[in-house]
């Protein structure tokens, strides 16, 4: 499924239109409203009551429509008698909307105190072995709401013309995994690959200047972008950043972390850092003139792009010093041979060999990356750190240091990523990792599952940073963290939850991929809720190791028939399920056509429980392949949390 497609941001003002309401839509309005064309002015109560009653106009969560007199109202109240007309007007505007929009979000915690929307392997269009890359990738998640996107970046092959030879033997060995499966398939021939690496026997070949060191980016040899030992197709790492310093903040000016996976030799890198200071320049985090004690906040950090890389020592400072190396006098890159780099060769030698250059290094200012060895070394308590932990990793650590796990992701940052066994891009359960604190957690968004969608329940209508509950954060003001053995189950109220869900019918409900028969579409709705488990408060093992699955709770109506179904009120209940924290739990709604064998998906939506308002409502479906629709469920919804 390919994510060069740019999609819109869902607009917190939809409607619905009057003209187009389905008849089983209008029946049911009408019934709500008591079936009556004109209502007498004496009644206006009766729809104040509703609104503060049923529809819960007055929550907090609802602001925007908070009084019987607000500007939503003013389709009740400015008519006298009030008419259907008006009630019909009010319950397809904004106001009926099921999700809440989100209030002004408070940016002046330390970014820590963030979940962060974030892409896996940003730059692939499908799955992770043969699929194509696309610097449209780039654009379209940053438009949709992503803060931080990954990179992986890999030495550029000479240019065909040129003569150099001297990284061949190099680059053939460690690409030659890549270079031999290719050749297998259809796509890629041995010769063509041969081609890519062959060197000019034209007469001029010998005068060409070093495609690793030219000054020209036409003639010289720029870092790639792509998926290792793969089949995928690669794409350059100059139009990846350039299409991120296009599109990073057309729609929120958050803070974007770019996440980079560096196989490069040093003289890549070089070139990196070249064009990574020419794409963003303007965009780049400062050096500090002081130590850092404090993580900044993202309102701090504004139209601003974070670098995270791994971190390398500055020459003269020792790897556990804890203050933010400044840079060195003069970062511009030279591509030519240095005397100076010649006569230090012997003395470099003698060192361990860093697979990251101290200049690229030192662009990852506040996201320093650092190989994760336990959570008592002394990386683990500077301010700037970054851990990147797979789901397996994090599901052992969950078993064994559960409380230091939780207590670390209060102060600092860390990332979660899905197993490199996940092939087909499927995505890991990211509410679970929320739910240990990890603000980066990382999902393939060329791929819509049960991953995508919990993740367009937490960040719909943000600007891709959400505060974390305040029991899962640290302070404002709080310097280095000693990690302490508070833990997940401790960190905030756990409250019981009923709810109760009536769905009524459905109009302009998209088909599922491929089908185009409404006639043949069988569609019924199928209603889960992802709540937290036991085991994850006790950190006893968790069942499926945080991978994907249907919510533990889960039912499912009759099947209806056609894009505009009559569900006739069916009711699913979930009454008293213990242990659930709002803004960690979330209510799926897949719609899914009936037939023999697998059910294929229609539409679906999914909503934050601490956003699922209470009343007659309208929910706003996506389509299969995640592109907003028409669709709509109207509903009704009983909550309480007690």
């Amino acid at each position: 499924m390919s994510t060069s497609r740019v999609l819109p941001q869902r607009k917190d003002s939809e409607s619905i239109s009057l003209q187009t309401l389905s008849p089983n839509i209008l029946t049911y309005l009408q019934a709500i409203a008591g079936d009556k064309q004109f209502l007498p002015a004496t009644q206006l109560t009766e729809y104040h009551s509703f609104l503060s009653r049923i529809q819960s106009a007055s929550s907090s969560q609802n602001v925007s429509y908070s009084t019987p007199t607000s500007q939503t109202t003013d389709h009740l109240t400015n008519l006298s008698p009030v008419d259907m007309a008006a009630f019909l007007k009010f319950m397809t505007s904004p106001a009926s909307n099921a999700a809440a929009k989100l209030p002004q979000s408070d940016l002046s915690y330390p970014i820590s105190s963030y979940f962060i929307n974030s892409s896996h392997n940003t730059y692939l269009t499908g799955n992770q072995l043969y699929s194509e890359s696309s610097i449209d990738a780039y654009k379209n998640v940053l438009l949709r709401g992503c803060r931080c996107i990954e990179i992986d970046v890999w030495d550029g092959e000479p240019k065909s013309g040129t003569s150099d030879t001297s990284n061949r033997p190099k680059e053939e060995k460690k690409h030659g995994f890549r270079n031999k499966i290719r050749s297998l398939s259809p796509r890629h021939s041995k010769h063509s690959v041969r081609e890519e690496i062959a060197p000019s026997t034209g007469n001029n070949a010998g005068t060409l200047p070093d495609p690793w060191k030219s000054p020209t980016p036409l003639r010289r040899a720029e870092p790639r972008v792509l998926h290792g030992y793969t089949l995928t197709k690669e794409v350059s790492f100059r139009e990846v950043c350039a299409a991120i310093g296009e599109a990073a903040f057309v729609n929120s000016d958050l803070p974007v972390i770019v996440s980079l996976e560096v196989h490069a030799g040093k003289e890549q890198q070089a070139i990196m850092v070249e064009i990574i200071e020419e794409s963003w320049k303007g965009f780049l985090v400062e050096h500090p003139d002081s130590e850092v004690k404090r993580l900044p906040s993202p309102g701090e950090l504004r139209c601003k792009i974070l670098i995270k890389v791994k971190y390398v020592a500055p020459e003269k400072t020792a790897v556990e010093a804890s203050g933010v190396a400044k840079p060195t006098p003069n970062r511009n890159i030279s591509f030519s041979s240095s005397s100076d780099s010649d006569n230090k060769e012997d003395e470099a030698m003698k060192k361990k060999k860093r697979s990251i250059t101290e200049s690229l290094s030192s662009l990852g200012i506040y996201t320093r990356s650092y190989h994760f060895k336990n959570l008592n070394t002394s990386e683990a308590a500077h301010p700037c750190h970054i851990f990147s932990l797979s789901e397996k990793k994090l599901m052992e650590m969950h078993e064994s240091h559960g409380p230091s796990l939780f207590s670390h992701n209060r102060n600092y940052l860390m990332r979660a990523f899905p197993s490199g066994m996940r092939v087909s891009s499927s995505n890991l359960d990211p509410s679970v990792f929320w739910r240990k604190g990890v603000q980066i957690v990382a999902l393939n968004w060329q791929r819509i599952d049960e991953g995508t969608m919990l993740n367009e329940g937490m960040f719909a209508g943000s600007g891709g940073w959400i505060l974390k509950p305040s029991g899962y954060r640290g302070e404002r003001s709080n310097d280095t963290a000693a990690i302490s053995d508070e833990s997940q189950a401790d960190a905030i109220a756990h409250k019981t939850l009923s709810l109760k869900i009536k769905i009524y019918a459905g109009q302009n409900l998209p088909l599922p991929i491929g089908d185009h028969n409404p006639n043949g579409f069988h569609p019924y709705v199928k209603c889960e809720l992802h709540v937290e488990k036991p085991e994850e408060r006790s950190g006893a093992p968790i069942e499926g190791g945080g991978k994907i699955k249907e919510g533990e709770y889960k039912q499912k109506t009759k099947p209806s028939r056609g894009i505009d179904p009559d569900f006739c009120g069916e009711e699913m209940d979930f009454l008293d399920i213990p242990g659930v924290v709002e803004e960690l739990s979330f209510v799926r709604f897949k719609v899914q056509d009936e037939e023999i064998g697998t059910d294929d998906l229609a539409a679906w939506a999914c909503i934050r429980l601490d956003r699922l308002l209470p009343g007659y409502r309208f929910i706003h479906v996506f389509d299969a392949n995640g592109q907003h629709s028409r669709g709509v469920l109207l509903v009704k919804i009983e909550k309480s949390m007690v």
